[in-house]
């Protein structure tokens, strides 16, 4: 989904709601990139995090001859987005799923090959907007965080039940907390009180538990805490791990991706898959290279491309965003 760990009023979020709603990050740069995929007759593109729909309405209406499938393993997101997308009747196929099964979706559709591949990746503004989902830190609400409501753990789980040394690895891997120990302590010994249920609790034992020096940078001292559970809470990593690779094989030769991240350790796991696919493979001193051993994709963005200050003054949640294209040219070749 379209993530950045925010509040609704402050950064992160690509999925708008309410008035914002209809500003998705990077919109007409996501349309651009993928565009000489999508011109073409008969071309399919994939959403693989629809959110509220923004950009898969935009992909839409830019492209009439596309066909969409979106997919989204937020039940109340696809149930918006059906409403949103009504009006394109079947040219869009929503299918609740996580982005990683996205070979099997496309198996089931009977679709071999895609032109287009779409990920806004993170939390989406509808599940930061609405407290009771537990995502944001400034907002009192039962501390869940799953993506999907209908199956796996919450946050509180996670923090009642996981041993220290697991908290511990989790809030440094993903979370890139120094004070993982220090604050790991403090949740150890209050939830042996009382077991952990709302994100206000949470918030101001990660407050107490930090040094003076810790709190006076990178905003909420619990920023990086949520983000460790979240990631923890719906596997989000392994995920797409998973997922871009999966993406990549289903493009079409021609066919595009387009990635946006909003945190280091999501930008940097697609630019090392992306980088890959652009690199030979070749053994150093060939003075031919076999095709076999060919990259499979051209980079289309230099580095990871960022959000105009025009941009970010209008949305305040685009300001982590971090866009990467690259586009398939050559099959793979056993």
């Amino acid at each position: 989904m379209k993530g950045r760990d925010a509040l609704p009023n402050q950064g992160g979020g690509g999925r708008q709601a309410g008035e914002s709603r209809h500003v998705p990050v990077m919109l007409q740069r996501c349309l651009d990139l993928l565009a000489p995929a999508l011109e073409r007759p008969g071309s399919v593109v994939v959403d693989c995090t629809l959110g509220l729909g923004g950009h898969s309405e935009a992909l839409l209406g830019r492209f009439p001859d596309a066909r969409l499938v979106a997919l989204d393993r937020d039940k109340e997101a696809l149930s918006l987005s059906a409403q949103r997308l009504a009006p394109f009747g079947d040219r869009a196929t929503l299918v609740h799923a996580v982005y990683d099964e996205l070979p099997d979706v496309l198996d089931r559709l009977g679709i071999a090959r895609v032109q287009g591949v779409l990920f806004d990746l993170g939390v989406s503004s509808m599940q930061l907007d609405e407290a009771d989902r537990g995502f944001a830190y400034a907002q009192d609400a039962p501390l869940d965080m799953r993506m999907d409501q209908s199956t796996g753990i919450g946050a509180a789980e996670v923090l009642n039940t996981y041993p220290a040394g697991e908290l511990v690895r989790i809030l440094r891997a993903y979370g890139e907390e120094k004070q993982a120990k220090r604050i790991v302590a403090a949740i150890v010994r209050e939830r042996d009180k009382e077991p952990f249920s709302t994100s206000a609790r949470l918030v101001e034992l990660v407050r107490d538990a930090l040094p003076q020096a810790a709190k006076r940078t990178g905003g909420n001292p619990a920023k990086r805490t949520f983000q460790a559970l979240r990631i923890e809470v719906n596997g989000e990593l392994d995920v797409l791990e998973r997922a871009i690779p999966a993406a990549v094989r289903a493009l079409a030769v021609g066919g595009r991706i387009a990635v946006l991240s909003y945190q280091s350790l999501e930008d940097r796991l697609v630019k090392q898959v992306l980088a890959a696919g652009a690199t030979s493979t070749a053994p150093p001193g060939l003075p031919v290279v076999p095709e076999r051993y060919q990259p499979r994709l051209k980079l289309l963005t230099r580095g990871a491309e960022l959000p105009s200050e025009e941009e970010v003054a209008d949305n305040r949640r685009a300001a982590p965003a971090r866009l990467r294209g690259a586009e398939r040219i050559r099959e793979d070749i056993e």
